[in-house]
């Protein structure tokens, strides 16, 4: 690099009439000044280069982001692990080879301050037909080819840039409520999987058709708005409260109800981003199957069945040093009267026809060090090895009425991971983690305090990419 900068100085030179006997008196050190200052130019170039927010007319964008992700679980994957009989399927284990997400980013700037994103997304290997065994209908297998979960257009917006400050986004897009949906690329998480808590209680990742505005200020202050369809109440369930109501199981998506979403993230401190988001909706009657309690209309007339989510997250990254932290509570309005709703719902309906909790909550932090970050070689090559420690508590169920206190005692847990993350280069990962899934304790059936459901322990492993070009 050095010996290319001083030719490129001589020829300089050179080409300005320079003369032999001209007397140019340079020291060492004000030559490697200006060959330092050569490199960190050219470094920024190549940076913005690959950068999908530095847009320039013409620019062609393309990237993406996958996992390749195997595990072994010391724990039963029968939908009946969870009944009265847990022990049953004590010494249970099983395993997965899998590819939970891979996406294709493309995306065109046509100058004038227009662009266009689009995102494709494949999630276990794509489309295809399969056997499933489904919990709610007494655990029969069916034979199934999945809509929208498997192959997914995921984004595809359009966008006009008034100026930093003013940009309006309409079309499909990530809803950047919590952590994991704002920051769900495989390599800004220690984990091989995306953490559970938040991936547990609302969609993940959440896309909508919306209409956004959103912008930034020069001292670190960004911020959306955005207005979209609300969630459909008749497919939230006990085991993902409301993830199930985002989408659409039809051709389109109803809008019968609406909703807003927001986030503001600072970042005007150097390696540290504070964030707050949140949702608003109702999403009672946004579909549309028809319950067998429809003739006493009475009954629900009042039901809007308002959800509410709000978030805090934070990231920390400097000197070698990682720390990623949320809290994520969601609220249900007409929660008894929505599972009411919804266990009275037709035979052959889009409902699980399952109890649904008022209240939800995740929690998680992670820390991690680069001990790569102690080697100015390794540095240099962006090279780097962190050792990780990660904590969740989520519970699907936290607050619900009407039932025996420990009935759903299986929906909360703590879980506690310890892991390495290796990256021989910036966009590329090598994965592995032990994690310990902890389940709750409660009143057995014979009256006596203890654990209600086996424990679950799991050890699994990596490869992971993430990156973006402009051509």
């Amino acid at each position: 690099m050095k010996r290319q900068t001083i030719a490129f100085i001589v020829l300089i030179l050179c080409v300005l009439g320079v003369r032999a006997e001209d007397s140019i008196k340079v020291s060492a050190a004000d030559l490697q000044a200006l060959v330092q200052r050569v490199e960190r130019l050219e470094k920024k170039a190549e940076k913005d280069s690959v950068s999908p927010k530095v847009g320039r007319k013409g620019a062609f964008t393309i990237g993406g982001y996958g996992e390749v992700t195997a595990k072994h679980c010391w724990f039963s994957n029968n939908y009946l692990r969870y009944g009265k009989n847990p022990e049953k399927y004590a010494n249970d284990h099983y395993g997965e080879f899998d590819l939970p997400h891979v996406v294709i980013y493309l995306g065109y700037d046509f100058g004038h301050g227009w662009s266009v994103g689009t995102e494709i997304e494949f999630e276990h290997g794509g489309t295809e037909s399969a056997i499933e065994i489904e919990e709610e209908e007494g655990g029969e297998y069916e034979s199934e080819i999945e809509r929208g979960g498997e192959v997914a257009l995921e984004q595809f917006w359009l966008q006009k840039a008034f100026n930093r400050y003013a940009i309006i986004r309409a079309g499909m897009q990530v809803i950047p409520v919590g952590a994991l949906n704002a920051h769900h690329e495989s390599t800004e998480y220690f984990g091989v999987y995306r953490n559970e808590g938040e991936f547990t209680i609302i969609p993940s990742t959440w896309h909508e058709v919306a209409l956004t505005f959103m912008g930034s200020t020069p001292n670190g202050w960004h911020y959306q708005a955005m207005f979209l369809p609300g969630l459909d109440s008749d497919r939230f369930n006990r085991k993902n409260w409301v993830k199930p109501g985002a989408g659409s199981p039809y051709e389109f998506k109803l809008a019968n109800v609406f909703a807003g979403a927001a986030r503001i993230d600072y970042t005007g401190v150097k390696g540290l981003r504070l964030s707050l988001s949140g949702y608003c909706g109702n999403s009672f009657r946004n579909t549309l199957s028809k319950s067998n309690s429809e003739l006493d209309a009475s009954a629900y007339k009042d039901v809007k069945g308002t959800v509410t989510i709000g978030s805090f997250d934070f990231a920390y990254k400097d000197y070698g040093v990682v720390l990623r932290g949320s809290f994520t509570y969601g609220h249900l309005s007409d929660a008894a009267a929505i599972t009411q709703y919804n266990i009275s719902m037709r035979k052959g309906s889009v409902s699980s026809k399952q109890w649904v909790a008022s209240d939800a909550l995740a929690a998680g932090f992670e820390a991690g060090y680069d001990f790569f970050s102690l080697n100015q070689k390794l540095k240099e090559k962006n090279q780097s090895f962190y050792l990780f420690g990660r904590y969740d508590y989520y519970d699907s169920m936290f607050r619900y009425d009407n039932q025996p206190t420990d009935m759903y005692a299986w929906c909360g847990r703590h879980r506690a991971a310890v892991g390495i993350n290796y990256f021989p280069i910036k966009q590329i990962g090598v994965k592995a983690e032990f994690s310990y899934g902890i389940l709750k304790q409660g009143t057995r059936a014979d009256g006596t305090k203890g654990k209600l459901y086996n424990d679950e322990p799991q050890f699994a492993i990596g490869i992971v990419y993430a990156g973006f070009y402009q051509l």
